[in-house]
C-alpha cells in the first residue's frame, strides 16, 4: 500500500518514529505538534531496547544507540547513605534529546508543524479529517494519534470517553548538570542507585548531556522520587505557581516555590544523604502523576493510535519508547504488506493491543508496592 496521505497528531518520539518510517515508504506524511518551541530539551535518558534498535536500523540511525552513559552496577542504599546491596548489572542510558533531534532531522520543516494544536479528529466513508484549534481543517487517508496520555484522538478510535486512571502516586523529578552534583553524592556517579521505603522509593543515574555529551563532567544526573498522593489531593499537587491546574504533570519551573521547599525538606528528613543532596541541588524540580490506560482497540476506520495514546504504561518498565517504536514498526509493516487499509489496521490493532496489554500489566506489577 503506497501513496497514502497520512497526518500524525503528536510530534514526540512516537509520532516521529511513525513519520520517518512511513515517509521512507513513499507516503505523504505530516506531523502536527501542539507545542510552539518543539520538544528538544524535555527528555533525560532512556534504555535502548530491542524495538528501538530495530527502528534505528530501519531509518539508518543505529549510531544513536551507541551514544550513552554506562551505569556499571546497581546499588541499594541504607538510610545512612551506605551501600546495603550491590549487583554487577551494567546498563546504558542513551540520550532522549539526541534521539529526538536525530529522528526529527528525517523530516522537512514543512512536514513537522509546531504550534498548531489539533482539537478533534473525525471520519466518514470518504476519509478522515483533522479539526484544528484555530478553526482550520485538513483531510487525510489515515490519521495516527501519537499525542500521548492526553490524547485528543483516542476517543475517535474507542468510541467512548477514555480517561486515564490515576495510580495513586507521583514521581518527583530532577535533572542536574553533573558538575552540580554535590560531593556528598559522589557515590551515586556511574551507578544506578535505589533507596526503598514503604510505598515509596528513590532512584537515580547519570544520563548524557543535552547534546548527547558522554564525557565525565558534561553529563547530567537524573533522579526520581516516587511518593503517594491521594486522588483528592492531586489537583492541588498539579497546580502551578500561577494557580493553573495541569492534568498530568508540572514541567520544570512551574512548581510553586513553597512546594519545592517542602520537597527538599522532606528529602533531608526521609532520604539517605546522597539522595537528599541531589534533590537539594535541583533548582527546578518537576512532577509527573502516574496513570494507567489500556485501549480496547488501537484502530477504527481510518484512525489509529500509537504509543501512550493507546497504552499508558508505568515508567518503572522503562519500555515507553520501545513500545512506541514497536507500534511504529508494526504499523509500517502491515501497511506495506496488506493491500487494504482496513485489513492492515485490524492486524495492527490486534498485534499491538496484545503487546501493550502485556507491558501495562508488567508496569502495574512493578508499581504495586507504591499504591
Amino acid at each position: 500500500m503506497a501513496g497514502l496521505r497520512i497526518r500524525i497528531v503528536g510530534g514526540s518520539l512516537g509520532g516521529l518514529f511513525a513519520a520517518a518510517l512511513l515517509r521512507q515508504d513513499g507516503h505523504d506524511v505530516r506531523v502536527y505538534e501542539r507545542s510552539i518551541g518543539g520538544l528538544g530539551g524535555r527528555g533525560a535518558g532512556l534504555v535502548s531496547q530491542r524495538e528501538l534498535f530495530a527502528l534505528l536500523r530501519a531509518v539508518g540511525c543505529e549510531h544513536v544507540a551507541h551514544i550513552g552513559v554506562v551505569a556499571r552496577e546497581r546499588i541499594f542504599l541504607d538510610r545512612d547513605g551506605g551501600i546495603a546491596e550491590r549487583h554487577a548489572t551494567p546498563q546504558t542510558q542513551i540520550s532522549w534529546d539526541h534521539l529526538y533531534r536525530t529522528i526529527r532531522e528525517k523530516l522537512r520543516d514543512d512536514d513537522y508543524r509546531l504550534g498548531r494544536p489539533v482539537r478533534a479528529v473525525f471520519q466518514d466513508a470518504d476519509g478522515a479529517r483533522l479539526s484544528f484549534a484555530d478553526g482550520g481543517q485538513e483531510e487525510a487517508d489515515l490519521v495516527i494519534g501519537a499525542d500521548g496520555l492526553g490524547s485528543v484522538v483516542r476517543e475517535a478510535v474507542t468510541g467512548v470517553p477514555s480517561p486515564n486512571s490515576y495510580a495513586g502516586y507521583v514521581a518527583w523529578r530532577g535533572l542536574i548538570p553533573e558538575d552540580r552534583v554535590p560531593p556528598e553524592a559522589a557515590l551515586l556517579r556511574d551507578r544506578f542507585a535505589f533507596y526503598m521505603m514503604p510505598r515509596s522509593h528513590a532512584l537515580g543515574y547519570l544520563v548524557p548531556g543535552p547534546s548527547g555529551e558522554t564525557a565525565a563532567g558534561a553529563r547530567r544526573y537524573n533522579w526520581v522520587w516516587y511518593r503517594p498522593v491521594p486522588a483528592a489531593a492531586l489537583p492541588a499537587t498539579l497546580t502551578d505557581a500561577d494557580g493553573r491546574f495541569h492534568p498530568h504533570s508540572l514541567a520544570p519551573g512551574l512548581l510553586p516555590a513553597p512546594v519545592a521547599d517542602t520537597l527538599r525538606a522532606d528529602a533531608a528528613r526521609l532520604l539517605p544523604p546522597p539522595f537528599a543532596a541531589v534533590v537539594a541541588a535541583e533548582p527546578r524540580p518537576f512532577i509527573q502523576a502516574i496513570f494507567d490506560y489500556e485501549a480496547p482497540v488501537m484502530a477504527a476506520g481510518r484512525i489509529a493510535l500509537l504509543g501512550d495514546a493507546a497504552f499508558v504504561v508505568r515508567p518503572h518498565t522503562a519500555m515507553g519508547v520501545a513500545k512506541a517504536a514497536g507500534d511504529a514498526l508494526a504499523l509500517r509493516r502491515y501497511l506495506a504488506e496488506t493491500p487494504h487499509l482496513a485489513d492492515a489496521l485490524a492486524l495492527y490493532s490486534h498485534d499491538r493491543c496484545t503487546a501493550g496489554s502485556a507491558i501495562a500489566a508488567y508496569g502495574r506489577r512493578l508499581g504495586a508496592a507504591l499504591e
